[in-house]
């Protein structure tokens, strides 16, 4: 079994790792899918698949840290997704950050270290 801190940092990293890959996926989409084919043929992107890849090397990385973990501090760790996410989408896609979500992220980041120092 790895320590419990060791394990948080792995799912960080696959939480960077997937909200990583979210952009990939914005950045490969066209403006509106046409349906189910449109979804299917957006494979053909390059983003996208890499996209892909990078969720499954995130899933990887994810379910060895729930070997090693409770999945009562994995999950919540892993929701640092919402984090990155939001704070990638604001450098790579300049997407705007009001205060709603920049609230929303502080209380999820809070949320993590709650979790985080419940552990002993």
């Amino acid at each position: 079994m790895l320590n419990i801190y060791l394990v948080i940092f792995i799912t960080l990293i696959a939480a960077l790792i997937a909200s990583f890959s979210q952009i990939l996926y914005k950045r490969g989409l066209p403006q509106k899918l046409k349906g189910i084919i449109g979804a299917i043929g957006a494979y053909r992107n390059k983003w996208v698949i890499l996209g892909q890849l990078g969720y499954l090397v995130a899933l990887v990385v994810y379910l060895y840290a729930l070997q090693n973990a409770p999945l009562s501090v994995v999950y919540p760790v892993f929701a640092s997704t919402f984090i990155f996410t939001t704070l990638l989408s604001a450098i790579m896609l300049k997407e705007k950050l009001s205060i709603y979500r920049i609230s929303g992220v502080l209380l999820v980041f809070l949320g993590i270290v709650i979790i985080a120092l419940s552990i002993s």
